[in-house]
């Protein structure tokens, strides 16, 4: 397994078509427990992506990480913005330096960190509804030395019989059992995407 930068730009790319693809979707599933709004701001997210990555041209891991976390914090309203890009701050981070991805191990570890800045900025832990559900799960089958579509989708509908703890959706308490988060649908997509990159 080994990732280039050319290779984290394809992820970020695909990503980029998945959710405009499911930008519906993902309205659909916020509409009963948020705003209904998660697919439209995702959407705007990496629209902003494309074009910042465009005038930029980032040429390694590190700035195109960079380049996706300030799309992300500067387009996306909600909360999902500010998550989305603590994750890729923290990503920033860990990969400075770095040229390419060469293990499993090394992926976990970064996306870890990612975990780490959605969880200190959402205040958030695993099973609280949230994108967490499947960002923990992601982290824990790459330093397991695998990821399959099987364990995201998993991990996704998971959040479908937990109640809510975080954000909008916990006012609804029991009420917010039976839908599938849409932080963790868009987060589901981000993975799926590294799956097919990863072949």
């Amino acid at each position: 397994m080994q990732l280039t930068a050319k290779d984290v730009q394809t992820w970020f790319a695909t990503f980029t078509d998945k959710i405009k693809e499911n930008k519906d979707y993902l309205s659909d599933l916020d509409t009963p427990i948020g705003d209904g709004d998660h697919g439209n701001n995702m959407a705007r997210g990496v629209n902003a992506y494309e074009e910042s990555f465009e005038q930029k041209q980032p040429e390694t891991i590190s700035d195109i990480f960079q380049v996706f976390s300030m799309a992300m914090i500067s387009k996306v309203g909600g909360a999902s913005g500010p998550l989305y890009g603590s994750a890729l701050m923290n990503m920033v981070k860990e990969t400075k330096g770095i040229e390419t991805i060469d293990s499993y191990e090394q992926l976990g570890n970064i996306i870890e960190q990612g975990l780490a800045g959605i969880k200190k900025r959402g205040k958030t832990a695993f099973e609280d509804k949230t994108m967490v559900d499947v960002w923990e799960p992601v982290v824990q089958a790459l330093k397991e030395g695998s990821l399959s579509k099987e364990q995201i989708a998993q991990a996704k509908e998971h959040t479908k019989d937990l109640i809510a703890k975080k954000g909008r959706a916990s006012y609804l308490g029991e009420r917010s059992k039976g839908h599938i988060d849409p932080g963790a649908a868009s987060s589901a997509l981000l993975f799926d995407a590294l799956v097919e990159v990863m072949g």
